[in-house]
């Protein structure tokens, strides 16, 4: 596709993410305690933050075809706070001796493309999504995707915190438009498995997915949603990207994000490697007014209000629900 190898870039995220996870995991197994948690101290997510997209970029800064990302973080704080930085650069050393600070920090504003001169293709990054759910050391997710000429194209999740159904903990999600979605365990040498949505065929029988945090998605708007499609299950409640995840490979049928005040837009590193994922693990995504997210408007979704996914087997319903519930 537009001259790219994308079988070589897919190498090159899963190399990038997996590097951002050993981070992310020592900034858990290290900096997290009772005591950070009891102070709202969230020194470890900077630290984690600023580190996994610094090993991310230099990965693609050194090997991928394409010369531009859009992330979450610029080195600038870094640069005015001498503790935090030397921190960051611990963290990153450990993880890739090859880099020191001057490195970490170019890796880091590799992240500030401007949307405007990419012609619509670069990587975008949310180095940890879930912030909340990393510092309760729960449900957190890496999240990168290569957007090429403003469609989502590749895509990989790294989501340590998940459990496997084989009883393992932590795994990557991937995929490649037209390739169908693949999972992963985070080390090792294991084939991929090709993962789908579940089969459920009507709403009353379905589980959906949402954010812990009420602030995320309009979980008032989500139970009267509910209660019109007579679904009774309790929701699957988890942080981050890693609600994708499990969606894609048939833990729940619905995913939701409803919009929590008028105007917000969504960014475009929040939902476009998940989005990708469910469909081709054969779901549908779209926003809550049934049109496909439009990731050609620069870092937000612009153009669209709001996420719906799901396992695609009533999609429609899901959407006209939700509209009839929408508060006024």
């Amino acid at each position: 596709m537009n001259g790219i190898d994308l079988r070589a870039e897919l190498k090159i995220a899963l190399d990038a993410v997996r590097k951002a996870a050993a981070a992310c995991t020592r900034v858990q197994d290290t900096l997290i305690s009772a005591e950070t948690l009891e102070k709202k101290d969230k020194s470890p997510v900077t630290i984690g933050d600023f580190a996994a997209q610094a090993l991310v970029g230099r990965e693609l800064m050194r090997s991928s075809a394409v010369r531009a990302m859009i992330g979450e973080e610029s080195a600038d704080e870094l640069r005015k706070n001498d503790d935090l930085r030397s921190r960051v650069v611990a963290l990153v050393s450990h993880v890739n001796p090859e880099m020191g600070e001057a490195e970490a920090l170019e890796a880091i504003d590799f992240g500030g493309a401007d949307p405007a001169t990419t012609g619509g293709t670069h990587w975008t990054l949310d180095p940890i999504d879930g912030t909340k759910g990393f510092l309760r050391r729960e449900q957190y997710a890496i999240a990168l995707a290569l957007i090429v000429e403003g469609e989502v194209t590749l895509a990989v999740l790294g989501c340590p915190r998940l459990p496997g159904r084989d009883g393992s903990v932590g795994g990557l999600f991937y995929a490649i438009r037209g390739e169908g979605a693949y999972s992963l365990p985070l080390s090792g040498d294991a084939e991929p498995t090709r993962i789908h949505v579940d089969d459920v065929g009507t709403p009353a029988a379905a589980r959906f997915c949402e954010s812990v945090e009420a602030g995320h998605s309009d979980q008032s708007w989500s139970e009267a949603l509910a209660r019109t499609l007579g679904i009774t299950a309790e929701p699957v409640r988890m942080d981050s990207q890693a609600k994708y995840a499990a969606l894609a490979r048939g833990d729940a049928s619905i995913y939701l994000r409803l919009p929590t005040r008028k105007g917000y837009e969504e960014r475009i590193w929040d939902h476009a490697a998940g989005a990708l994922v469910v469909e081709e693990a054969g779901g549908r995504v779209t926003d809550i007014d049934g049109k496909p997210l439009d990731f050609s408007r620069g870092k937000t979704l612009a153009a669209n209000r709001g996420v719906i996914a799901s396992n695609g087997a009533f999609h429609d319903e899901i959407v006209k629900a939700v509209l009839a519930n929408e508060p006024a």
